[in-house]
């Protein structure tokens, strides 16, 4: 288990990581990357049972381990950063960001092999059905006890599919999964609110209780609430016949002044002078930029 500063520390540098890899490719989507970094960092750096040297390729099953698949695609330069700071491949290959024939491209595919991106994704609304189908094969072939995590955006949530799994995942009992809502509130056309209107805090955690999940809460900026809660999660809450989501209250463009609580910067590229500004409010690490 991770030190809370280590990973705090870890989440500096992994904002850092984003800012420049949107940067350098003129592309991508900064803020809802910012936002949910804290979340990725802890589950990767401490919550998850996943192996020290992850398999790459066909081979590598995901039995014997916990899983993890990003719904909301676009955010894929958080879920970069932290593959590659938790040695999945080279950092090196984070400049590659969004550039032709690299694997890091700007929603996550598993076309060139790249180790823990098991699915493509980033058309909205598949990821929960995916975990879901990984969650029953990890209980058909006796490993149940490992986990499959899954994140979603709020926006996200307006499409139909995902409450079609959160009924499927009640009827049969899948309780080896745990959805992560990154509850920002904002998507491209505007807030949450002003586009569809799915409700927020209580209301959201309502819609989830009448489906039948268990609803945990939490910070998703305060790193020992997020640890603590993740480790809940995955430990207690999980098989007891019922499936989880955590409603994680999150800011999109956390770190940066000018990019934090506006679905503006939802998919657009900072330019020169706007990346030094936010790379000044994201002190270098120990760890190093790519």
């Amino acid at each position: 288990m991770a030190e809370i500063k280590q990973l705090e520390t870890l989440a500096a540098q992994v904002r850092r990581d984003i800012v420049r890899m949107v940067s350098g490719a003129a592309s991508g989507h900064p803020g809802g990357s910012l936002g949910a970094t804290d979340t990725l960092v802890a589950l990767y750096f401490d919550t998850m049972r996943i192996p020290q040297t992850p398999a790459a390729g066909t081979e590598n099953t995901g039995i014997g381990e916990d899983l993890f698949f990003l719904s909301n695609g676009h955010i894929s330069p958080v879920w970069y950063s932290v593959l590659a700071r938790k040695g999945y491949f080279p950092v090196s290959e984070l400049s590659g960001f969004r550039k032709l024939g690299t694997r890091v491209q700007g929603h996550p595919t598993p076309a060139k092999g790249l180790p823990g991106v098991r699915v493509a994704s980033g058309s909205l609304g598949q990821g929960l059905s995916v975990a879901l189908g990984a969650a029953l094969a990890k209980r058909l072939s006796g490993d149940a006890e490992h986990r499959v995590f899954v994140m979603m955006g709020d926006g996200e949530l307006e499409e139909g599919q995902i409450w079609e799994a959160a009924m499927f995942a009640v009827a049969r009992g899948i309780d080896n999964v745990v959805g992560i809502v990154d509850m920002n509130g904002q998507q491209i056309d505007g807030t949450c609110d002003t586009v569809l209107g799915m409700g927020y805090g209580a209301q959201l955690r309502a819609k989830w209780e009448a489906f039948g999940w268990t609803v945990l809460e939490m910070d998703g900026h305060d790193m020992r609430q997020v640890v603590e809660t993740l480790r809940y999660a995955r430990n207690e809450a999980c098989g007891h016949g019922k499936p989880v989501v955590i409603l994680a209250r999150t800011v999109m463009g956390c770190g940066v002044d000018f990019m934090a609580g506006t679905n503006e910067w939802h998919g657009k590229a900072p330019d020169a002078a706007q990346t030094e500004r936010a790379l000044a409010q994201l002190p270098a690490t120990e760890l190093g930029d790519y």
